[in-house]
C-alpha cells in the first residue's frame, strides 16, 4: 500500500529538473524539484558524481513534503557541461521518467558494462599488498577489470570486478571462487584481534563507493587507535555538531580541503548513519571546502548526547578522509591484458613504492589507471625512481602528477604514515547560523 501511495504522489508530482548554462559564468547550474523522500538527496548527488562532475556550490532544501536542490556544477577541467549527451543524461537521470527516487533502488557501477564476478577485500594495509593481490588473481586465471582500492587508518578495502580469463565472463566454478577466497584472506590479516581480513566474493552488482565507505565503517576505521593514527590536528578537517534547540535540529559544519566527491561522500555518510539532510549549503572557495547541513535523525531526533556528536564527528572525518588524494599520482594508459595489474603493481612495489590509493578501469579494451603512490622509507620519492618505472612501462603510457618533495612525509615520521598526509589545513571555525548564503 505505501508502493502504490508513493507512485501516486510522484505522478502527481513528477520531478522537475532545469539546467541553466546561461546564469552564471562559470558553471552550470542544475535545478532538482520533486515530492520529498528519504535518501533522495543522495540518489541526485550520485547521479552527478558518477558522471565526474565537480560540484563547487549547492543549496539544499527538503523540509516539508518538497525537495529542491541547486547545484553549480563544471567537469573536470573546471569548464561549463556543454555535453549534450552529459545533459540529456542528466536530465533523463533526474527528471520525470528516471527512477532515482526509488530508495531501495539498486546502484549500477557506470563503470562496469559486462558480466563479471565481484570480490571485496578488507584488511590490515601495507606496503606491497595490492600487488600480492592482483598476482593471487592472475594466477587463479582472473583478470581484473575495474577496481577501487582505499586506504585508511592502516586498513586497506578493496572492490574489484573480475572476469574468467578464458570465457571473458564472470568467475562461475564454486571450487575456483572459494580459492579465491582462501588464497586472499591470509594477505589481509593483521595484528589486530578484533579487525578480521574479510574476503567477499558474488556476481551481484553494487555502487563501488557506497560498498567501500560501508566496509570501512562496518571495520571502525574511524576509531583512532593510538598505534596507528598519527595525524595532528593540523592535518585533519574540522568538522562540528551543535544543536539548534529552537528548531530542533542539529547543525553540521565542515571545513576542509576540497576535492572530487567530497559532497557524495559526506552526504552518503550522514544518509548511511540514518540521518536526514533537511537544510544545507556548500562552496568550495580556493581550495577549501565548506560546508554546513540541518540534520535530524531518521526517527525525527537532533543529536542526543555528547558521545552521539562524537560519533558524528568521528565517521565524517573518516569519510572525508579516506578518499583522499594522497601521494604522487601515477595514470597508466595502454592496451588491457591479463596479468597488467599484477605486472604494474610489481614495478611499483620493486621500486619500493607504496599504493594508498587505485583507480582500475576498463573501456573497450583500453586500461586506464590510476595510482598514488608513496615511498615506504618516509623520503621523498625519488624522481630517478619515476623515471626508471616510465621506462619499464613505457613513457608515453605513464603520466606522472603530483610534485614528489611535497607528496611525502619526513623521514623522521613512522612507516605508517604512508596512509596520511598533509592535505588538510585547520582553519578558525565561524559561527554560522541555520542556512547561510555564500555569495
Amino acid at each position: 500500500m505505501d508502493d502504490e501511495y508513493e507512485k501516486f504522489i510522484r505522478r502527481m508530482n513528477p520531478p522537475r529538473v532545469v539546467i541553466d548554462n546561461e546564469s552564471c559564468k562559470n558553471a552550470t547550474i542544475i535545478q532538482v524539484d520533486s515530492a520529498n523522500k528519504y535518501r533522495i538527496l543522495l540518489e541526485v548527488v550520485q547521479v552527478l558524481t558518477d558522471l565526474n562532475l565537480t560540484i563547487t556550490k549547492a543549496y539544499i532544501c527538503s523540509d516539508g513534503g518538497w525537495f529542491m536542490d541547486v547545484f553549480n556544477v563544471t567537469d573536470q577541467d573546471g569548464n561549463k557541461i556543454t555535453d549534450e549527451g552529459t545533459l540529456n543524461y542528466i536530465e533523463k537521470s533526474l527528471g520525470p521518467d528516471s527512477c532515482f527516487a526509488t530508495s531501495t533502488r539498486t546502484s549500477v557501477d557506470m563503470k562496469t558494462g559486462m558480466e563479471h564476478t565481484s570480490i571485496e577485500l578488507i584488511g590490515r594495509d601495507r606496503p606491497g599488498l595490492l600487488s600480492e593481490v592482483s598476482a593471487i588473481l592472475t594466477q587463479l586465471k582472473c583478470n581484473v577489470v575495474n577496481a577501487e582500492v582505499w586506504t585508511h587508518n592502516s586498513r586497506a578495502a578493496a572492490v574489484m570486478h573480475v572476469t574468467d580469463e578464458k570465457t571473458g565472463g564472470a568467475v562461475t566454478d564454486p571450487d575456483r571462487l572459494t580459492m579465491v577466497k582462501r588464497r586472499l584472506c591470509p594477505l589481509l590479516k593483521g595484528g589486530n584481534s578484533y579487525r578480521k581480513a574479510i574476503t567477499v566474493v558474488s556476481n551481484g552488482v553494487t555502487h563501488t563507493a557506497r560498498r567501500l565507505h560501508q566496509m570501512l565503517f562496518d571495520d571502525r576505521d574511524y576509531e583512532q587507535m593510538r598505534d596507528d593514527y598519527s595525524l595532528n590536528d593540523k592535518e585533519i578537517p574540522h568538522v562540528n555538531v551543535v544543536n539548534w534547540h529552537d528548531k530542533d535540529y542539529s547543525v553540521v559544519t565542515i571545513q576542509c580541503k576540497d576535492r572530487p566527491k567530497l559532497l557524495f561522500d559526506i552526504v552518503f555518510t550522514l544518509t548511511d548513519m540514518q540521518y536526514v539532510v533537511f537544510h544545507g549549503n556548500v562552496e568550495a572557495m580556493g581550495t577549501e571546502a565548506h560546508q554546513e547541513y540541518c540534520i535530524r535523525h531518521i526517527d525525527g531526533s537532533p543529536v542526543k548526547s555528547d558521545a552521539e556528536r562524537q560519533r558524528v564527528i568521528q565517521c565524517l572525518e573518516a569519510a572525508i578522509q579516506r578518499r583522499v588524494s594522497e601521494g604522487l599520482k601515477l595514470e597508466l594508459r595502454t592496451t588491457d591484458r591479463v596479468g597488467l595489474l599484477a605486472d604494474v603493481t610489481r614495478i611499483l612495489r620493486e621500486n619500493s613504492l607504496s599504493v594508498t590509493r587505485a583507480e582500475v578501469t576498463t573501456r573497450a579494451g583500453k586500461a586506464i589507471n590510476s595510482f598514488y603512490v608513496r615511498c615506504t622509507s618516509g623520503y621523498p620519492v625519488d624522481p630517478k625512481i619515476i623515471d626508471s618505472i616510465r621506462k619499464t612501462i613505457g613513457q608515453t603510457k605513464v603520466r606522472v602528477k603530483g610534485c614528489p618533495d611535497e607528496s611525502n612525509p619526513s623521514p623522521q615520521e613512522s612507516s605508517t604514515r604512508f596512509l596520511f598526509g598533509g592535505l588538510f589545513k585547520s582553519r578558525s571555525l565561524c559561527n554560522f547560523g541555520l542556512v547561510r548564503s555564500y555569495a
